[in-house]
């Protein structure tokens, strides 16, 4: 499952499988269903295919 259209404005937590093994995780806005804005205003994309859990995070 990856997040939607229907999630975007909100904050989530996505957790990525890394090329190199183990995970990743992004922390921040979604923008768009493959990208997420962080707390410095920068732009993540990632490979929707390589999620592998995400939540959406209560804001503080």
């Amino acid at each position: 499952m990856q997040p939607s259209a229907a999630q975007v404005g909100v904050r989530v937590s996505i957790r990525l499988h890394d090329p190199a093994g183990g995970f990743r995780d992004i922390l921040g806005i979604l923008e768009s269903e493959n990208t997420v804005r962080k707390k410095d205003g920068s732009l993540i994309t990632f490979d929707t295919a390589k999620i592998a859990a995400w939540k959406i995070v209560p804001s503080k």
